[in-house]
Order: structure tokens, then C-alpha cells, then sequence
């Protein structure tokens, strides 16, 4: 049995129908097991990560972990997956538990998420991905105004990756892919400006999108409305300081699953019935 965290987002959704389409018995964390959709055989269960004491029903029987970073208590949660007989762990980090830097609010999470896993005595994979496709989503409410798409970061060239991808090395993680102890750096196949994005969403919809580069103070104002201000100075370092770099392209989807990463094309083709419905 495997325990999916975070089971309804872009990656555990993902991880969720692969593990069952390929016969593993999977267990959906979900806030609501009556409104969640699932696929047909995979048992729901409630809990709160921020809460280990909630925890126990849905580690009951489990034996590997897929796991949300940056919780409280997760010491507390790996003892009681530990006590529960979990064998292995795969957890979701970043790219930015490298720089080990305790004073930015990303990183720290990431890293202190790392060490608590590591310390826990369990197996564990951690999947370090680069920024997902799925962040172009956050262009639809623009889409469904205008052809204009506001760019963040536009100077920044980063070798996304399809969540589904990030999903199936996590299940060749905890299925016995010999992934135990492994640092997992996780790319698509391409470095791509946000203007390459636009083109590529411009050629796959049929429409005249134009990108607008917003300038550095343009987008840490448009940060600011929507994010604590301890997340923008973070961003802001990784982005616009340039002390994170997301544009090495890594051979990793390959080497683990046997195919290349899915291309910034290949997912928008994938999911163009969502922007489909961002119609003007």
C-alpha cells in the first residue's frame, strides 16, 4: 500500500492514477473523502500533516510514503510512519534544498524537510523537480481577458517539467525502482524563456498570444499582491538575484523511467482543453 499526500494536486493526482493503473493499492490523503475524485479502487482516508496525531488511520498498513515537504512536527510524522511499519519514503523537495539556505523561506523548508527525512531511519528518495508546466496555468485568467500574457521573470530560462513525469519516477521510487538513497534532479528536456511558453500555447491554441515582459520591479509588485512577503524575497533571490539556476537540463526521467521527459509542447496539447476554455 502506498500513502499519496498532497493526493489531489498537480503531481499526486498524477502519481495517484499511475500506481493504480499499474495495480498498486494506493491510499489518497484528502481533506474531503466524499468530494474528492478519485479513480475506481483507491481508498481515501482524511488527515493533516501539520497535525502527526491525525495521521494514524491513513499510515495504517502502509508501506511507502509519498510526501509533501515543509509540514510541522514531521519528525514527529516520519517516527509514527516508522512505528506504523513504512519502509520508504519519496519526498517531494526542490532544486533549492541544495543552497542550504536557512535565511530564505523556500529553501528552508525544503532543506529542513530533507534533513528530517534523512535522520528518520526510513529509505528515501527525494525528487528535487525545476518549476512545473503546470505553472502556466496561472496565465488563464489573463487568457480569458485578452491575447496579452504578463510575463514574471522573463529573463529566465527554466527547464520545466510535466508533473506527470515528476509522478512517474516517484512511482518507480517507492515500487522497488532501487531509488533508495538518491537525490532525483528532475528537468523536462528544454531551457525556456516565459516568451518561448507564450509561443508554444500561441501555436498549439491558434492564437495571436503576445508576451509582455514585466521588469524586475514590475514583478516583484504583482508578487507582492499574492504572496507573503518572506515567498517574494525568496523568488526574488532565486530569479531575479540569480542564485538559483533552473536551466541545467538533467537525463534523469530517462534513466529512471526508460523515455524522455514530456517537451513543453507535449503538455500543452495535453491539457489545451483547459485553455481551450479560457475563450474571450
Amino acid at each position: 500500500m502506498i500513502l499519496v499526500t498532497g493526493a489531489t494536486g498537480n503531481i499526486g493526482s498524477e502519481l495517484v492514477t499511475q500506481l493504480n493503473d499499474s495495480g498498486v493499492r494506493v491510499r489518497a490523503l484528502v481533506r474531503d473523502p466524499h468530494s474528492a475524485a478519485l479513480p475506481a479502487g483507491v481508498e481515501a482516508a482524511t488527515g493533516d500533516l501539520d497535525r502527526p496525531e491525525t495521521m494514524t488511520e491513513a499510515l495504517e498498513g502502509v508501506d511507502g510514503v509519498f510526501l509533501m515537504p515543509g509540514y510541522a512536527g514531521m519528525p514527529d510524522l516520519l517516527a509514527r510512519a516508522k512505528k506504523a511499519g513504512v519502509q520508504r519514503v519519496a519526498l517531494l523537495s526542490g532544486a533549492s534544498a541544495a543552497l542550504e539556505d536557512m535565511s530564505n523561506a523556500v529553501s528552508k523548508y525544503m532543506t529542513q524537510s530533507e534533513r528530517d527525512v534523512r535522520e528518520s531511519g526510513l529509505a528515501w528518495s527525494f525528487l528535487r523537480p525545476r518549476s512545473f508546466m503546470s505553472n502556466a496555468m496561472r496565465w488563464l485568467p489573463q487568457l480569458a481577458v485578452g491575447e496579452v500574457v504578463r510575463a514574471q521573470f522573463s529573463g529566465v530560462r527554466v527547464a520545466a517539467i510535466d508533473p506527470a513525469d515528476i509522478a512517474a519516477v516517484a512511482a518507480a521510487a517507492l515500487t522497488g525502482g532501487g531509488l533508495e538513497g538518491r537525490i532525483l534532479e528532475l528537468t523536462g528536456p528544454q531551457a525556456l524563456l516565459p516568451a518561448d511558453q507564450v509561443a508554444v500555447l500561441a501555436a498549439v491554441l491558434g492564437r495571436p498570444l503576445v508576451c509582455q515582459n514585466l521588469t524586475n520591479e514590475e514583478t516583484r509588485a504583482e508578487l507582492e499582491t499574492s504572496l507573503p512577503r518572506e515567498y517574494v524575497e525568496a523568488f526574488v533571490s532565486f530569479f531575479i538575484d540569480g542564485t538559483l539556476d533552473e536551466s541545467r537540463i538533467h537525463p534523469t526521467v530517462r534513466e529512471v523511467t526508460g523515455r524522455d521527459p514530456r517537451t513543453f509542447e507535449q503538455w500543452a496539447r495535453a491539457h489545451a482543453a483547459a485553455f481551450a476554455d479560457a475563450t474571450l
